[in-house]
């Protein structure tokens, strides 16, 4: 009669059994991720890797960088190739092209050292050459390559909601999307090794001109006795709304130029995009003028502010 009144209970045996085999047995193993680059993003993506139970092998050049991680289980490695040889996936998240070189090409490189199989992601921003160039020595390893810039900035990678723009073979990336999903939320395969460099690529051609517009914006607003802060409630809900307009302007009103994206980087990924679309026969004169802008700032001393400092410019 108990079990008429309630016939769901009739399963629990059942599901209870399973559930001690699959914890007998340890369940299914999750891949060990090497994770190298703890800098404003890639220390808050190591860490949801961390927080969603993978183990994790940390390598950066300054090992201060990755006490947090380490306190919370992660384990030290002293060079990339240490990283490969203990990880399933190793992801990369460097500052410049030539660092992405080394790490992968180095004396202590990952592709020395990574086991048949291994899968290495490139997630900084670099060119899609060199994306190309690590896919076909990983090939002729038996590794397996992807690249895949993320979109964001820190706070993206904090929530783990970056934009991560694929390029690679597809069974490789479906392999790992249980991965970029801790990290990311918009998640696309944009093509064969390189799309997911040219893809980022459009997105700083896109955010170039765009922080100009909005840094204007508030310059005007200033300007003409209104109150920044009422303006960008009004606007910031219409067609002028934008990732940069909610995220970045609140920080350049508040005086807050800490880095969520380093000027010096997206002056390197500005380069990038200048020298792919010469490449093209493009002229893209809104990037142009970008990277001059920036350039001037750095030169005075801000590579090291966010982005949102381009709003300096108007105070010399």
């Amino acid at each position: 009669m108990f079990s008429s009144l309630y016939p769901h209970v009739c399963f629990w045996p059942a599901v209870m059994q399973a559930f001690l085999f699959i914890c007998e047995k340890g369940g299914p193993r999750m891949k060990k991720i090497g994770f190298i680059g703890l800098g404003v993003m890639g220390r808050s993506m190591a860490q949801n890797l961390r927080n969603a139970g993978y183990p994790l092998f940390v390598y950066n050049r300054t090992k201060e960088k990755a006490e947090p991680l380490l306190k919370a289980g992660a384990e030290w490695c002293s060079t990339p190739a240490e990283t490969a040889a203990k990880s399933d996936i190793v992801i990369t998240m460097v500052g410049y092209p030539h660092d992405v070189e080394e790490v992968y090409f180095g004396e202590n490189g990952l592709l020395g050292a990574a086991k048949e199989g291994t899968i290495l992601i490139d997630m900084t921003t670099s060119t899609p050459t060199l994306a190309k160039k690590i896919d076909e020595a990983a090939k002729a390893k038996q590794v397996k390559a992807l690249d895949a810039p993320v979109s964001g900035g820190d706070i993206g990678a904090q929530k783990g909601n970056l934009t991560i723009m694929v390029g690679g073979d597809e069974s490789v990336f479906e392999e790992v999307k249980p991965v970029f999903s801790v990290l990311g939320e918009n998640i696309v395969l944009q093509g064969g090794p390189g799309s997911g460099q040219h893809t980022k690529m459009c997105n700083q051609i896109a955010i170039a001109s765009n922080m100009i517009g909005v840094t204007e914006s508030v310059v005007y607003a200033k300007k003409a006795g209104l109150d920044p802060e009422k303006v960008l409630k009004s606007i910031s809900a219409g067609a002028a709304g934008s990732w940069s307009m909610s995220n970045l302007v609140p920080r350049m009103l508040a005086g807050d130029y800490s880095p969520g994206f380093f000027i010096k980087h997206f002056i390197k990924d500005m380069k990038i995009a200048l020298d792919e679309a010469e490449k093209m026969g493009l002229n893209l004169p809104g990037l142009a003028l970008s990277k001059k802008l920036y350039e001037e700032l750095a030169a005075k001393g801000e590579e090291n502010s966010g982005t949102q400092a381009l709003i300096k410019y108007w105070s010399k």
